[in-house]
């Protein structure tokens, strides 16, 4: 089956689709992107999605006025796939458009819309049995809160962590605990959970708008606050959280044990409800 996309204002056959050589995002990753799970064809907390979206657009000053028009877009997107009953993601992606390389703003640009939905199954196995991650230093921009394009750096921690048979590469940055190069990261010490607060160094993350919900309705003390990296050693239980890794146990950590080895309780309580959400 020829896989459908959405290209500027149309929904047209993969083979078909043609982005200009001087597109911005070509050129300087001059463009943003999102991506949203679907459980049971339904989108999970698509307005929050759609507020980091509008954010991203209007901190890299990238004027697009087709916001109200995407969550059709994206049905349509996953029928027209053959994945509007099961767990799929859309990845949108926006860039400033096409113009002769200059590095200033161009004038009368017209963004260049891209979207596409993918199968997006949940990793029973390490939501079950937890990962290792490994550390790395934080060589990242200062304006990580925006969900951009400019990725090598993830990419190739990303690429680090993978060849030392990693989930993830976890950024520490200035001796603190940043997130990780494709999700959020989190800590339980006595039953507390930390997270880095939100900043300018990392994404804000939908999944701990999620997690934030459930710790306030559980009685559980979340604590957003830098994680210092000497004190990971002494931390009961981790996790690494996001659209795509949801709430994943970790269990080691570079060539260190978290805790017995094993999830702990608190995170699985924690994945628990979040799965629960995910169901509504």
């Amino acid at each position: 089956m020829n896989e459908t996309i959405y290209l500027n204002g149309k929904l047209i056959p993969k083979t078909e689709a043609v982005i200009s050589p001087e597109d911005r995002g070509f050129n300087f990753a001059d463009g943003i992107y999102e991506v949203i799970k679907y459980y049971g064809g339904k989108p999970f907390r698509y307005p929050d999605h759609l507020e980091r979206l509008k954010r991203s657009l209007r901190e890299v000053r990238i004027d697009f006025g087709g916001l109200d028009q995407l969550e059709g877009v994206f049905q349509s997107l996953l029928e027209q796939n053959g994945l509007a009953n099961q767990e799929a993601g859309i990845y949108l992606q926006i860039t400033r458009g096409s113009h002769t390389r200059i590095h200033r703003f161009p004038e009368n640009t017209k963004p260049t819309v891209y979207a596409t939905a993918f199968p997006f199954a949940s990793k029973q196995d390490q939501l079950e049995n937890g990962v290792k991650v490994i550390t790395a230093e934080d060589i990242r921009w200062l304006r990580c809160d925006i969900k951009s394009i400019s990725l090598l750096p993830n990419v190739l921690y990303a690429q680090k962590a993978d060849e030392h048979d990693a989930a993830e590469a976890i950024f520490i940055r200035n001796g603190i605990v940043t997130e990780g190069t494709h999700s959020s990261f989190m800590a339980v010490k006595n039953g507390v959970v930390y997270t880095h607060p939100d900043s300018n160094l990392i994404l804000p993350s939908i999944t701990k708008i999620v997690i934030r919900e459930i710790c306030d309705q559980n009685n559980i003390q979340l604590v957003e606050e830098g994680i210092p990296a000497s004190e990971l050693a002494n931390m009961d239980e981790m996790m690494i959280v996001g659209t795509g890794s949801e709430v994943t146990p970790v269990v080691q950590i570079d060539d260190a044990l978290v805790g017995d080895g094993k999830p702990g309780p608190v995170t699985l309580f924690i994945q628990d409800k979040f799965f629960e959400q995910t169901q509504l």
